[in-house]
């Protein structure tokens, strides 16, 4: 029976609460295996897993659970392992460096931040501070909507200056929040925002970054800005030496979306 791994915490992590069940249908009973000074958050994997809500809810309500009683490196939805040795063997191989991050990420959360343009408040923006726009969509009102060719110029113009207007305020944002947290990693551009980052934020003085985002969104009213967290320290969780070939294999990202 392979085993499915939820995180990995120091052997001195307080006992989870008896009987929790993680994944799958029946929900696997959740159990830790421990390696010298490292321990595991594992169950048995059910066969044909796949991100289903209720899977990755029970994956992160484990690691919720878990990470209350003291810091967990979570893993990724569908990390699996061939059996138990396999993981107790990469808990030895990489003892150090879980080690290290177990200390750097003590006490830290992670908070993500996503922003996007509030449409018809940046195309006002855009319209009030370029005079080459205005007049041409001045003209073209004025002709009865302008030529075909006028009208792909203004779009072409409008595009342009609101992909320049994403840039700048991606910039603003990131200077406004990077300052308030402990590290910063950003996520893929390809995601449909113009900002997607990630946050490491100190648990005990969270509330001063959920200030510095309530101020962006009153200095900055034309943003779409959502924040997701507190939760595990997913984008800051290194990953360590190669593994052996089929010894754990990641899956679907739950942290951050």
């Amino acid at each position: 029976m392979s085993t499915y791994v939820y995180g990995i915490a120091a052997n001195s992590h307080p006992a989870l609460p008896e009987g929790m069940g993680g994944v799958g249908d029946p929900p696997r009973p959740v159990r830790i295996l421990r390696e010298g000074e490292l321990a595991a958050v594992v169950s048995e994997a059910p066969e044909g897993l796949r991100p289903k809500r209720r899977d990755l809810l029970a994956h992160q309500s484990v690691l919720s659970e878990a990470g209350a009683a003291g810091c967990v490196l979570p893993m990724r939805f569908g990390s699996v392992a061939p059996d138990d040795n396999s993981i107790t063997g990469v808990l030895a191989e990489r003892a150090e460096h879980y080690k290290e991050r177990l200390r750097a990420l003590e006490g830290r959360v992670e908070y993500n931040v996503k922003a996007n343009h509030v449409e018809e408040a940046v195309l006002h923006q855009v319209m009030a501070q370029s005079p080459d726009i205005r007049g041409l969509a001045e003209a073209n009102r004025e002709s009865g909507g302008g030529s075909y060719d006028d009208k792909i110029r203004l779009g072409e113009m409008v595009a342009a200056a609101v992909k320049a207007r994403e840039a700048d305020d991606a910039t603003a944002l990131r200077g406004a929040l990077d300052s308030a947290a402990e590290d910063v990693s950003v996520g893929p551009e390809s995601t449909g925002w113009l900002a997607n980052v990630s946050y490491l934020v100190d648990r005990e003085s969270a509330e001063n970054f959920l200030a510095a985002v309530e101020q962006v969104r009153k200095d900055m009213p034309h943003l779409e800005v959502r924040i997701n967290g507190p939760l595990p320290p997913y984008s800051f969780v290194e990953p360590g030496p190669a593994e052996p070939a089929g010894t754990v294999v990641s899956g679907t990202d739950t942290g951050a979306g």
